[in-house]
């Protein structure tokens, strides 16, 4: 199987990661990000797939949706396992790309819902010590282990894939919040007066959103809400959805890797 994601902080590839550990116990993984020029012509190559990326409102991220709609012509006759993590609940989380993927010719195996830390660290919701992080991390893990004993002998996670599933995600969030990365993504701030011009933001972030002008980090307006600019920052200079930040969340933060 060759694994495919998108990770804002690391979550999603952590989790994708050791699914294909436990799945092929071998020490090199095809496992490739979407952000990677590589990843297509692995999505060529590979018939069987476990399609992974955070679940941001009961949706997936932007980029992701565009990642899928821009190679639609590759997923046909494909074999898709999904993950999706999230903060607390979704109730459609992967099934909101599988029907995507079935609309380009996919056959959908299976899918899998995995809490894990909350990465919006400029707003006090959801938000726990490293200790019960860390414990988050473990139970995912040991899911992600009983999902793949489960694989092999035949037998698929179904989770977000039924028709109560859609409609928990449909009424539980999206009606609630329709849209709502998208209309998130014109409003990034950085503090000019934290800032000390290092770039980093601009180099890490997944949609090429931020660029350095004039010697300054410039949001231009297309930002997927992935959070991984908010989290690296290191003078905790940018925010999205709150004033201030609470707290950057990686994935090192919770597990050794």
């Amino acid at each position: 199987m060759t694994g495919i994601y998108f990770s804002g902080t690391g979550n999603t590839k952590y989790c994708v990661s050791k699914f294909l550990e436990y799945y092929d116990n071998v020490s090199q993984m095809e496992l490739y990000s979407i952000e990677e020029d590589i990843c297509v012509e692995k999505l060529k190559e590979s018939s069987d797939i476990i399609f992974g990326y955070p679940v941001y409102y009961s949706d997936m991220p932007m980029i992701v949706r565009d990642f899928i709609n821009n190679h639609s012509t590759l997923f046909a006759d494909k074999s898709i396992f999904i993950i999706a993590t999230m903060g607390l609940f979704s109730g459609d989380g992967t099934g909101c790309s599988a029907r995507l993927f079935r609309k380009y010719g996919a056959n959908i195996l299976g899918g899998l819902h995995l809490k894990m830390p909350d990465c919006i660290g400029d707003v006090k919701a959801l938000k726990k010590t490293i200790e019960k992080n860390r414990k988050i991390v473990k139970d995912a893990d040991c899911k992600i282990e009983q999902a793949v004993r489960s694989i092999k002998n035949k037998k698929y996670s179904q989770d977000g894939l039924t028709f109560i599933n859609h409609f928990a995600g449909l009424f539980g969030q999206r009606l609630w919040f329709y849209r709502k990365p998208y209309k998130l993504k014109e409003k990034l701030k950085i503090d000019y007066e934290k800032c000390v011009s290092c770039g980093k933001c601009s180099d890490i972030c997944s949609m090429g959103n931020i660029k350095m002008i004039e010697n300054k980090p410039m949001p231009q307006n297309n930002c997927t809400c992935c959070y991984r600019c908010f989290s690296y920052c290191p003078q905790k200079a940018i925010t999205l959805l709150g004033k201030k930040v609470i707290e950057q969340s990686t994935i090192d933060k919770y597990v050794n890797i």
